[in-house]
């Protein structure tokens, strides 16, 4: 294992002056080292068939249930059963990565998450979808735990946002790719081959994570340059190894992160299940491209642009020479500004008036997504990064997992009327982000205390 300094870097790895331009600060970003930009695209791209693997059933569920007379409850319970995989899978996954190295964990999680999306292809029932969907859920889940580990290691606290908003724009390239390639296939070899193709794309990645992926000390190529500032700042490896998970609930940061993130993460869910049947009831869409398929794109590229535009305020604010956490949290507070925008959809005065509100606030989710998740990276120790991520992430798939029950009750209590829930929407953003004011820690504890 190579070994680094705990004295601040030399010149070399020295950044860019803070008051530096973006094209400076990117050219000082690469020359400092490249390495951990390869680690942040292996991520990305796991990111990106984690959303094409999950998204495509939904691509397909007109051609599924009529060649298996699927009702609207099996699919329902299709897609709830990959949300009770998912939330345990967080929790489990989480640990595991922790335990045994996010290598390892991660190669093992895509390869079972692989093999699982290739049995679709052979399932000739509701029920046999419903196993499918479970065991992937539990495996998918290991996604964002592992990318967040790969970023806390690979990642000195002032790219971490930016590189947690490149990884998680994964999420919504998958969302544009699926159903502009899906179609294709479906036409040309049917369904079963989808499955087949989605699952050698998975199968793909694991041999390329494989081979590439290293922790920082590990990794055979890295400049020593580019370790001395990736560690710049980091707690000193001493740290238990193990740490009982009673011990990891003890923790302010755990409950502080798990409870904002189970406030606000259940947003995203209703804007993938919800906004085709808001779009399509208020202007009368249909469902080609150009009706309903246009507006959505345009939405999800707006959520990449959030995603990663996110980081670059937090990023500039420590830059500025502003605490890392309270940079996470006033970049949060002006996010959470940005997504009040959303509550004049409902009454919007046309199609794209209506489109942009929503775009903004999606925009602004992920920017507020990118900085929670860097926050929790910020203050938790690496040995147990993935476990508190990964507790939390259960406590927001618990969330989710109700949220499209809840969202149903208030249309049938307002028939159809969606002022309510936009209303609702900014402030559990607000609430979260009073919560993580007041119970985030600013600094680290190695400890974990």
């Amino acid at each position: 294992m190579r070994s680094y300094p705990a004295t601040p870097a030399p010149a070399a790895a020295t950044p860019v002056h803070p008051h530096a331009g973006i094209g400076e600060k990117i050219r000082g970003a690469f020359a400092i080292g490249k390495t951990r930009w390869g680690m942040l695209a292996l991520v990305f791209f796991a990111t990106t068939l984690n959303y094409i693997d999950r998204a495509a059933l939904g691509v397909m569920q007109p051609i599924l249930a009529e060649k298996m007379s699927w009702t609207a409850m099996d699919y329902a319970n299709i897609n709830f059963w990959f949300q009770v995989g998912y939330a345990g899978g967080f929790l489990l996954q989480g640990r595991f990565i922790d335990k045994v190295g996010v290598k390892r964990a991660f190669f093992l999680a895509v390869l079972l998450w692989s093999f699982a999306t290739g049995a679709h292809g052979l399932a000739t029932s509701a029920a046999g979808f419903m196993v499918c969907r479970f065991i992937l859920g539990l495996t998918e889940a290991a996604n964002y735990p592992a990318c967040v580990k790969t970023t806390r290691l690979w990642f000195p606290a002032g790219e971490r946002a930016v590189a947690t908003g490149i990884f998680n724009a994964g999420t919504n390239v998958g969302a544009m790719v699926t159903p502009a390639l899906l179609p294709l296939i479906l036409t040309v070899w049917g369904w079963q081959a989808a499955f087949l193709c989605m699952s050698a794309l998975g199968l793909t990645w694991v041999v390329i994570w494989r081979l590439k992926y290293f922790n920082p000390e590990d990794h055979p190529t890295v400049r020593q340059s580019e370790l001395e500032y990736i560690h710049q700042g980091n707690e000193p490896d001493s740290a238990p190894a193990k740490v009982p998970f009673s011990q990891i609930l003890k923790m302010r940061g755990t409950w502080a992160f798990a409870l904002a993130y189970a406030l606000t993460a259940p947003v995203f869910w209703f804007y993938l299940y919800w906004l085709p049947p808001f779009l399509n009831q208020q202007y009368n869409l249909g469902i080609s491209v150009t009706q309903m398929g246009i507006p959505l794109m345009l939405i999800w590229l707006t959520a990449d642009f959030g995603s990663i535009g996110g980081g670059i305020l937090s990023s500039w604010l420590i830059g500025r020479g502003m605490r890392a956490t309270t940079a996470r949290l006033v970049s949060m507070l002006v996010f959470a500004l940005t997504i009040i925008c959303v509550v004049f959809a409902a009454n919007a005065s046309g199609l794209w008036m209506a489109v942009l509100a929503i775009a903004l606030a999606v925009g602004a989710h992920q920017a507020w997504t990118a900085n929670i998740w860097s926050l929790v990276m910020d203050y938790t120790p690496k040995h147990m990064m993935s476990t508190v991520f990964g507790f939390g992430g259960m406590c927001a798939s618990i969330g989710g997992m109700f949220m499209t029950q809840i969202v149903g009750a208030v249309l049938t209590a307002t028939h159809n009327n969606y002022s309510v829930l936009f209303m609702l929407i900014p402030a559990m953003y607000f609430i979260a982000l009073v919560w993580m004011y007041l119970m985030a820690p600013r600094d680290v504890d190695p400890t974990g205390e």
